[in-house]
């Protein structure tokens, strides 16, 4: 009888954001996670609890009878610790789920490998709808593509399988599109403060924001004084960040290529 997907005994390298929500996803769906590792106490029994797992703090004592690991660090730990993750399970399919690593990472130190990389932004704090969350999978072996395939298919329609070039282009358009721009929200949180006014009052217009781009391009939603090049806006705008250098040219270097962009 053929194996369902859903067996595949799973062990959780990482407890942070993006290991919290993939793990519990998986867990929804009907997989099996074995154990969690995590080098604190806290972290690890919290996931392993919210998955019925086991759980350790120790790279010395993970299982070596899981069929999957999926490491979920810091790019610098991941690195560092390979040595450790890999040792005892040079068969097993090993996939980590960073953006900005290459898949070679694992190359000459295991005969199974690949990238599991769901392309969103996480919090421990907040579940998300896996079921809209691209997934990019790639490995070193055919069959390991349609296995991590049919595992990303199980919590999501919009599965896709990417190289380590085409994967490092999509965390760069990331970063872009989600880290820089909640950087303005708290950059826009801290003027609003200092004029006694409510972060809240930005909310529908960040959701009319994201809402636009669902049907119009990027550069014809783009809208504001710096698109017409408005000087006298920008000018004001400008001498009340006066005691603001830094916001200041960040502002003054986003509009100059934000009209740069729309009469190109």
């Amino acid at each position: 009888m053929k194996r369902s997907v859903q067996d595949t005994p799973i062990v959780f390298i990482g407890a942070g954001n993006l290991a919290t929500n993939l793990a519990k996803a998986l867990y929804k769906n009907g997989f099996r996670i074995v154990q969690v590792y995590s080098r604190t106490k806290e972290a690890a029994c919290a996931l392993a609890q919210a998955v019925e797992a086991g759980y350790t703090t120790e790279l010395s004592e993970v299982s070596k009878d899981a069929r999957l690991y999926i490491v979920s660090l810091k790019d610098d730990a991941f690195v560092t610790l390979l040595p450790e993750i890999v040792a005892g399970k040079e068969d097993t399919l090993l996939v980590h789920t960073a953006g900005s690593i290459p898949m070679n990472v694992w190359e000459g130190k295991t005969s199974r490998y690949g990238v599991f990389y769901p392309m969103q932004t996480f919090s421990k704090q907040r579940e998300v709808d896996f079921g809209q969350i691209p997934c990019f999978v790639e490995s070193n072996s055919e069959e390991d593509v349609q296995l991590l395939k049919d595992i990303a298919s199980a919590l999501s329609e919009k599965v896709y399988e990417a190289s380590s070039e085409q994967r490092k282009s999509l965390h760069l358009a990331a970063v872009f599109t989600c880290n820089f721009t909640n950087h303005m929200y708290v950059l826009a949180a801290e003027l609003l403060k200092k004029y006694g006014l409510p972060f809240e009052a930005m909310l529908p217009l960040i959701d009319e924001t994201a809402r636009k781009v669902h049907e119009l391009e990027p550069l014809a939603a783009q809208t504001g004084p710096a698109v017409r090049y408005d000087e006298n806006v920008i000018d004001e705008h400008l001498r009340m960040l006066a005691d603001e250098p830094q916001m200041l040219e960040l502002y003054r270097e986003i509009s100059e290529n934000i009209h740069r962009l729309a009469i190109r």
